[in-house]
């Protein structure tokens, strides 16, 4: 008999095929059979009626800290994903010098919003290289598949200190030092290696992180050291967009560097592109540099998100008006009183008061413009960004102001609406024309990071719910190839992100006809009590990951079949 046989569903293979009507039969955590399969199975999974598909492969994530006190990777998980690639934009918790954790800590705090109290906490450390980091966390039970770059971050604080933050050329013997740890974590087991160019990525003091003033040398000679081995994929936040001016001067500056560095490593090279009000045409200026540079023989690859890359902002959490002295009073209550402040008429009042005044709407990333907020109920997570959703929509319709309205929504949704941001990829028109661009990967969820402010974990199921069931952009195959088998390719993840024997047995099971995603909710569960905004999902009858069940009908179980991947 066979471990576990997936009968009677459409298969999509992940490798652009239609949909074929086949079971599934695995044994020994790989797939064996796709077809007729004649045995029966230890266990079997009736898939009338389902999309089976290879588990969804997320390759940009910061799980690198929550691994190891929620080894499910939750939300992700619940959204079909069955591997993840850790340690993008340059920050890593190693390599680290003892008493430098804290460092690191920190600067993942600055960058990407995760407490560092909470980090320190939850992470046994006890590790110093990358290579050690790999192992402690492959020695505990992981709900999923598991694979790190190596962050340019940490890299550059190990061997420089201090001087890694400088806009100063490193030395001959930084650069030697640098690329041989890269060379070692690759031979330990990463990914790659991943570095930030981006003026927005700074550590506490404001400075921008180690890494950002690296010079093309340096950058070269990391690629060298992946070239010579053969395996590992470049993640960049490149500098592109950022004090440009009139010529594109730092946009045009790092697609040279990256195409040069791929070109003479021979390794892939990603980074995140999306769309922006305040650049509208960079986007696609960027998809034309990037075909060109692909004819001349680098392999570049740009990824962009499914859907716009949101701040959330609601009673739960924060308001685009905490700035201001009596919003700041109700964000230091706790919740229920929260509640119930808003319904006395002396502090709305008070609220409505001080946001109606000039310049008040200043929160995080905060637009000055209402009616580029989009309500977002609970339920269904629609992320409608039409104009007649926008909190100025609303406030026309309630003959209020946008502040009144605001507080209006909170009260009729008993605290629990949210109004929803996108900073990026505002446009759905740029969206499409992104992920039907045949360079472009899906990537920046972003799960694990900004996790009180944003939650992009789920775009696999929006991807699925919106561009292939609500609008027809994307067909089954070409939707279910972007998240599975490009991402694994391009980390050089061998046997996942197919279905074919011998591949290793992580499999969705999906009815799509159902398949939605919530409204995300606010929970208190990282260590110390801190919150994190998380986002259920529906429609995902069964995720398999090494054969085993870890999502039954849209509940986890308490199986932890997940593995470390490396490159090759």
């Amino acid at each position: 008999m066979h471990d576990v046989v997936i009968r009677g569903g459409e298969v999509v293979d992940g490798t652009g095929a239609p949909p074929r009507k086949a079971d599934v039969a695995i044994d020994g955590g790989r797939v064996t059979e796709v077809g007729a399969v004649a045995e029966r199975g230890r266990r079997e999974l009736d898939a009338s009626g389902r999309l089976v598909t290879p588990g969804f492969v997320d390759i940009h994530t910061h799980l690198d800290a929550q691994l190891f006190w929620d080894p499910v990777a939750s939300p992700s998980s619940s959204h079909g994903v069955t591997t993840v690639v850790l340690g993008n934009c340059g920050v890593t918790f190693a390599p680290v010098r003892p008493g430098q954790e804290r460092y690191l800590a920190e600067m993942m705090e600055a960058v990407e919003d995760l407490p560092a109290d909470t980090i320190m906490t939850g992470l046994g450390w006890g590790w110093e290289t990358y290579g050690d980091y790999l192992r402690a966390l492959g020695s505990r039970a992981l709900g999923v598949n598991v694979g790190g770059l190596v962050g340019h971050c940490a890299l550059r604080y190990y061997v420089m200190g201090e001087r890694g933050l400088e806009d100063a050329a490193a030395t001959d013997d930084d650069v030697a030092r640098i690329a041989a740890l890269v060379g070692e974590a690759v031979d330990a087991g990463a990914l790659g290696f991943s570095t930030s160019r981006s003026f927005m990525h700074t550590v506490p003091d404001g400075r921008p992180v180690p890494g950002t003033f690296a010079r093309p040398e340096e950058l070269a000679a990391i690629g060298g050291a992946l070239g010579a081995r053969g395996r590992g994929t470049i993640e960049v936040v490149a500098r592109i967009g950022e004090r440009d001016g009139p010529t594109r001067r730092n946009s045009v500056a790092e697609l040279a560097w990256m195409e040069e560095v791929s070109r003479a490593s021979g390794r892939p090279l990603s980074f995140a592109i999306t769309q922006s009000d305040r650049r509208p045409d960079l986007w696609s200026w960027v998809m034309d540099q990037v075909a060109a540079a692909r004819a001349r023989g680098a392999d570049l690859r740009p990824q962009t998100s499914a859907r716009g890359s949101g701040i959330l902002y609601g009673l739960v959490g924060r308001t685009p008006y905490d700035t201001l002295p009596a919003w700041a009073r109700l964000a230091a209550r706790p919740f229920p009183e929260r509640l119930a402040a808003i319904a006395d008429e002396g502090t709305r009042a008070l609220l409505v008061a001080q946001a109606n005044e000039p310049t008040s709407l200043s929160g995080p990333l905060a637009p000055k413009d209402p009616g580029k907020l989009y309500l977002l109920p609970p339920g269904p997570a629609s992320y409608d960004v039409r104009p007649e959703n926008s909190l100025a929509a609303e406030a026309t319709r309630r003959g209020t102001s946008p502040a009144a309205a605001f507080l209006d929504f909170l009260s009729d949704t008993a605290g629990l609406g949210l109004l929803y941001y996108p900073v990026l990829n505002q446009s759905l028109d740029a969206v499409a024309a992104m992920l039907t661009n045949p360079d472009v990967v899906v990537g920046v969820a972003d799960a694990g990071a900004h996790v009180a402010l944003t939650m992009d974990a789920g775009q696999s199921t929006y991807l699925l719910r919106h561009w292939v069931r609500e609008t027809g952009l994307l067909d089954i195959a070409t939707a279910v190839r972007k998240l599975t088998r490009e991402g694994a390719e391009l980390f050089g993840i061998r046997d996942r992100g197919v279905l074919a024997p011998g591949a290793h047995a992580d499999v969705n099971v999906i009815d799509l006809e159902r398949l939605d995603l919530d409204t995300p909710e606010m929970r208190a569960d990282l260590p110390l009590g801190a919150q994190r905004f998380v986002q259920r999902a529906r429609g995902y009858d069964y995720t398999l990951v090494g054969g085993e069940i870890l999502v039954d009908h849209d509940q986890l179980t308490d199986a932890r079949p997940g593995q470390l991947v490396t490159a090759g």
